[in-house]
């Protein structure tokens, strides 16, 4: 029962994404829910955004304008997710300990974190091995893929770092390196293959590549088109992504 404690307090302090989601449902106005939650209306429509980029499948349908200022109602799984956190509130104890909950409540800890990366990777730890102050931790990610991250010693003991504890792995988007599978591998660095789902093109800045993973996750980069036209790669191109263990972030849902 020890280990349920901190989901227990984390969830008990009704973090204001969940109040939004609440209030969204009671509300069905952006503006009412926004007041009711404590936010303002801009950090109302900015938490929704979060929200449905967190999730696997949009929490929240809004439309702009109309009376109250936009509507916005939850979706199927919005209200799912709602209904789950009432469930927890009333009965902690027995619905966490409850294996075919698991997946929800992850999503629940990842909807709490606040983070600018784009890239945030669900994965375990594997092993943490001493480099002088610093620690290299390495992460297993869904499927199997393993990803290094060098952090403090002062840092992985406070977010209680051992094997088999769950992380959340943060990258920039602009710190990934894209290069064909053809290209020479850097051993020191990380790297993750994937292929091109799509790229949105800027028209005063970089363009956005989506990377497909094999583990179903996917990778958002930076990269101009000057680039992407030297190394030759476009949509549905097989792709390596690589990345420096001094540029993953790691994160807890404690």
């Amino acid at each position: 029962m020890a280990r349920l404690d901190p989901i227990a307090q984390l969830l008990s302090r009704r973090p204001q994404r969940l109040a939004l989601l609440e209030q969204i449902a009671a509300q069905g106005s952006i503006t009412r829910a926004a007041k009711a939650a404590g936010l303002s209306y801009k950090a109302a429509w900015d938490a929704i955004d979060e929200l449905n980029n967190l999730a696997e499948q949009p929490l929240v349908s809004r439309s702009v304008g109309g009376k109250g200022g936009g509507g916005a109602r939850l979706t199927p799984a919005g209200a799912r997710l709602l209904a789950l956190h009432r469930r927890v509130q009333a009965l902690q104890a027995q619905l966490l300990q409850a294996a075919e909950d698991d997946a929800d409540l992850q999503l629940l800890g990842r909807l709490l974190l606040r983070t600018s990366a784009r890239n945030q990777l669900s994965g375990r730890v594997r092993a943490i091995q001493a480099q002088g102050r610093n620690d290299l931790v390495e992460l297993e990610l869904p499927g199997g893929a393993l990803i290094r991250a060098q952090i403090t010693r002062d840092s992985t003991e406070k977010l209680e770092l051992s094997a088999g504890a769950g992380v959340v792995a943060l990258i920039k988007a602009g710190w990934l390196e894209l290069q064909p599978l053809s290209a020479p591998l850097d051993p020191a660095r990380n790297a993750l293959e994937g292929w091109i789902e799509q790229v949105l093109a800027a028209d005063d800045g970089p363009s956005e590549v989506r990377i497909g993973l094999a583990s179903g996750q996917t990778l958002c980069a930076l990269v101009e088109a000057e680039r992407l036209a030297q190394l030759g790669l476009r949509a549905g191109d097989p792709v390596r992504a690589q990345f420096a263990a001094s540029q993953v972030l790691l994160g807890t849902q404690v």
